[in-house]
């Protein structure tokens, strides 16, 4: 069990996720602290990407604006940096593969490590291809978290099979974004997951109330949210870290 499984174990975990360097360095240090304060388990920050595929309008748009205010990947070491100035919290880093590709994964990799980051969520990594990474991942105890989605059919018992630290579920088709409505077959969905894995459950995708999460976090072992946080810094300027609490608060305490 690597570390990130073992922070499932008897309780549901919470994940929220922010982008970084969205709006400024500054914010994201600030807004990863309060998460940190505010009942979340595990933090997943995402390196801003030209061209994120699996990201909605709400995550676009802020990697936009950590782009306009220079964000780099140096950078977003930086703020990781800061942040374990004051908090270890576990955390792992959302990133397209070309990122950690361009930097080197041998060097990414041990400039995670050295900055205690478990796991990477790699959204565009496919099952084939996870060997190109994995085994300097493993060198540095770093987990690579696969997705499951509604259509992964007959590759969940491979992709589950192979999985550590925790498995994404996507809870439903398309890309990110807040919604009402999710894949119907959520529970079928991790209960064929946990035919193959003792590896921990996360749904993401969707989620932005504290009455979803609570739904959610009946199926699996914790919940992601991502662009209702996301939202909050876009679109609430000086209200916003109030309101980043208030729904953090409100979520780690209705999911146990």
């Amino acid at each position: 069990m690597s570390n990130l499984s073992g922070i499932f174990k008897n309780k549901k975990v919470f994940i929220p996720f922010v982008v970084a360097n969205d709006p400024d360095f500054e914010t994201t240090v600030t807004n990863i602290l309060t998460l940190a304060d505010s009942g979340a388990d595990i933090i997943e920050l995402g390196i801003p990407f030209s061209d994120p595929v699996a990201d909605g309008p709400v995550i676009q748009a802020a990697d936009l604006r950590a782009f306009k205010s220079g964000v780099t990947t140096e950078r977003v070491f930086e703020i990781i940096e800061t942040v374990r100035k004051h908090t270890n919290i576990p955390m792992v880093i959302l990133t397209y593969l070309n990122i950690p590709f361009k930097y080197g994964f041998d060097n990414f990799l041990s400039r995670c490590a050295s900055l205690n980051i478990s796991g990477l969520v790699i959204p565009d990594l496919p099952l084939e291809s996870r060997d190109d990474i994995v085994p300097t991942a493993t060198k540095y105890d770093i987990d690579i978290i696969p997705l499951i989605t509604p259509t992964s059919g007959h590759r969940i018992k491979k992709i589950a099979e192979v999985a550590s630290g925790f498995i994404y579920v996507v809870s439903s088709l398309g890309i990110t974004g807040q919604r009402d409505n999710f894949y119907d077959g959520l529970e079928n969905l991790v209960s064929e997951i946990r035919k193959y894995t003792d590896t921990p459950t996360a749904i993401g995708f969707g989620i932005h109330t504290p009455e979803q999460a609570a739904e959610m976090a009946k199926i699996a072992d914790g919940i992601i949210i991502g662009s209702a946080f996301v939202d909050i810094i876009g679109s609430q300027g000086s209200t916003s870290l109030s309101k980043i609490k208030k729904l953090a608060n409100n979520v780690a305490a209705v999911i146990n």
